[in-house]
């Protein structure tokens, strides 16, 4: 299956789901996420709840994060609470919330 991607100059206002695909963010979503995997690029920013496999945050992120593994990169800037089996941060990641790691 093929990667969304949803590019700089692109804003979304509403929820996207794509349960059993990629989601790629260089641009603005304000709504919830539901995908296999979703990468938040440096550029990207979401405004909403995140549900997925896997999630990699450069960029911002606002809201809940519900996942199976989470990878905050070096520029990540999240307020959210987490809730994730795993979770890996470079350091320079900012992450503002509760967190519940299940392991």
């Amino acid at each position: 299956m093929s990667k969304s991607v949803i590019e700089s100059d692109l804003v979304i206002e509403g929820d996207v789901a794509a349960k059993e695909g990629d989601i790629e963010v260089k641009g603005k979503i304000k709504g919830d996420i539901s995908a296999k995997s979703l990468d938040v690029l440096s550029e990207g920013q979401v405004e909403g709840a995140v549900q997925a496999k896997t999630v990699m945050i450069e960029g911002k992120q606002s809201g809940k994060i519900a996942c199976d593994e989470l990878a905050l990169r070096a520029t990540s800037d999240v307020t959210a609470d987490v809730q994730a089996k795993t979770m890996t941060s470079e350091k320079g990641g900012r992450l503002v919330g509760q967190i519940k790691i299940t392991g």
